[in-house]
């Protein structure tokens, strides 16, 4: 009875994990503008991990490497932005927070001729060294719970808000953690 009891309970606790992993990947899915980019987006995402030999590989492609720096997880979300969400990676190293865009970000250039302006194309990226980053708060939409968010905020009262996380729970417990690591360094060598 006694192994029937916990084989139940393993059951039952893979079974809300995979409902849990379930319903992050479709919130992700659904927080883009055009459900079928966002798929396309994380198949070229994966492809392009697999092709480069992993995201530690793409993360020191994209931002550089400082000293002694490692890349600790990476995330699959968006930046929230005032033109709409972007979906990208966000990257957790030992010394910063980035985050880059899975792909080209278009806007129409803003010189003297105005509209006339060629359209200009970038990754949009953001770069937070983890001294800098003040506080991560979780957050949820009122109208639906399982719309969840993390706010950071730096130093000098910017804020970032990422959404649409696969793995939310780990991320905000990493980022968690990323900051308690931080603030016990920092209590070592002041």
């Amino acid at each position: 009875m006694k192994a029937l009891g916990r084989y139940g309970k393993l059951l039952e606790d893979g079974t809300r994990k995979a409902a849990d992993a379930t319903g992050n990947i479709w919130h992700h899915l659904r927080t883009a503008p055009n459900m079928a980019d966002a798929a396309v987006a994380r198949l070229a995402q994966g492809t392009k991990v697999y092709a480069e030999g992993g995201h530690d590989r793409i993360f020191y492609q994209t931002f550089g490497a400082m000293p002694g720096e490692q890349l600790r997880k990476a995330y699959a979300c968006y930046l929230s932005t005032s033109s709409g969400p972007i979906i990208g990676t966000l990257y957790l190293s030992t010394a910063r927070l980035a985050f880059c865009s899975d792909s080209p970000v278009c806007y129409q250039g803003q010189g003297p001729a105005g509209a006339g302006q060629p359209l200009e194309c970038m990754y949009y990226k953001v770069v937070l060294p983890l001294s800098q980053v003040k506080t991560v708060n979780p957050s949820s939409s009122m109208r639906n719970r399982a719309e969840r968010y993390i706010q950071i905020t730096t130093m000098d009262n910017h804020e970032f808000w990422f959404m649409g996380f696969v793995n939310y729970d780990k991320a905000l417990k990493n980022l968690y953690e990323a900051l308690q690591h931080r603030d016990v360094h920092v209590h070592r060598h002041s």
